[in-house]
């Protein structure tokens, strides 16, 4: 079970970071609070969204980054596969 804490959500942006992208907290009008800027690998979330929200996000976010798990740190590894097996992502 995933707790909705800064703490949890540090670990998360830590292992989209470690995949090479960039995460942006912006105003704007999202339609599903993110934008995923391919070409640039910057990922823009809206900064309006509370920690749970953030969390939620970049868990669905997950499986449409090209992430490449050889480049994270053991400690992220773990947490991007857990993140990617369980039903967290519904």
């Amino acid at each position: 079970m995933i707790k909705f804490t800064q703490h949890t959500l540090d670990k998360i942006e830590r292992v989209v970071e470690e995949g090479g992208y960039i995460i942006r907290y912006e105003r704007g009008t999202f339609q599903s609070g993110y934008c995923i800027l391919q070409a640039k690998k910057v990922v823009v979330l809206n900064k309006f969204l509370q920690t749970e929200g953030r969390i939620n996000t970049l868990i669905d976010l997950l499986p449409l980054l090209n992430i490449n798990i050889d480049e994270l740190t053991h400690e992220s590894q773990k947490l991007y596969e857990e993140m990617m097996s369980t039903e967290v992502h519904k």
